[in-house]
């Protein structure tokens, strides 16, 4: 079980839950911040701030350096444990330390909470090489696409995705991707793999194996509200990502369910 080794107590309900935060409170925060700047355009702090807001999305990222691994070390061992994750093998022993894999992780959810769990300083998967693939939506987010990167998340391009596999580096994708967030639903796992081919045929001309990935119960972490209609469809592809309103425990906290990941033989 991901972060299992933890002992239970005030203290470990204070480190995973920091992680947490910094893990995915890049997100509130840019809300926040924008927020503020827009509702005081008029103050030469808030164009200040507003102007330095936007300088962190051209600001190269350092993803090996101190501060980004001393984080990404921290994320991947509190963050797995607050819900906690469970990870499951049909067969660890299967996994072949020479050949490359693409991890076809689903569902999405409103947020794929699992893929933490997954993540190389995690140490839950029997692979040497990996690197996790994610919109491109997230590096044009300041603050998230530092803490993401520091994790060791490349853009999701068939390009890159190449690139890696031919070194002899597993990838983690999710194929739904923003389609999959717009067919959510409250209580159920929704998987939309209709039409996503690409994936499978990179994995053929790369000679990768493909290890079919569910995640079940994080659609049970987050509360959640979103428009409907071919505008708010169009919108999404268009931007990357689905836009919507979401809210846990205490307004901003995660619920506290059990995530459960099943890896299938390849």
């Amino acid at each position: 079980m991901a972060g299992g080794d933890l002992k239970k107590g005030f203290k470990y309900d204070v480190l995973t839950f920091l992680a947490i935060v910094v893990w995915m409170g890049g997100l509130h925060l840019n809300v926040l911040v924008v927020g503020i700047c827009l509702a005081n355009l008029r103050s030469h702090w808030a164009l200040t701030l507003l102007a330095f807001w936007i300088a962190l999305i051209f600001i190269p990222v350092r993803p090996n350096g101190g501060l980004g691994q001393a984080v990404a070390r921290y994320i991947c061992k509190y963050a797995p444990a607050y819900f906690p994750i469970k990870v499951v093998f049909d067969d660890e022993n299967a996994f072949d330390s020479k050949k490359s894999y693409v991890f076809a992780a689903e569902p999405h959810s409103l947020l794929p909470i699992g893929i933490i769990a997954l993540q190389p300083l995690s140490g839950n998967l029997p692979v040497p090489n990996l690197r996790a693939l994610a919109t491109s939506a997230v590096f044009w987010t300041p603050v998230v696409r530092h803490v993401w990167s520091w994790l060791g998340v490349s853009r999701v391009t068939r390009k890159f995705m190449t690139e890696f596999l031919q070194k002899g580096t597993s990838v983690i994708i999710i194929p739904g991707g923003v389609q999959e967030c717009l067919y959510m639903e409250r209580g159920r796992e929704v998987v939309y793999l209709k039409k996503r081919y690409g994936f499978v045929k990179v994995a053929l001309e790369t000679g990768s194996l493909i290890v079919p990935t569910f995640c079940f119960g994080q659609t049970n972490c987050y509360k959640w509200w979103k428009p409907t209609g071919q505008w708010y469809s169009r919108l999404s592809r268009r931007i990357g990502f689905t836009p919507l309103v979401f809210w846990g425990r205490y307004g901003y906290e995660y619920n506290h369910f059990s995530i459960h990941i099943f890896f299938s033989n390849t």
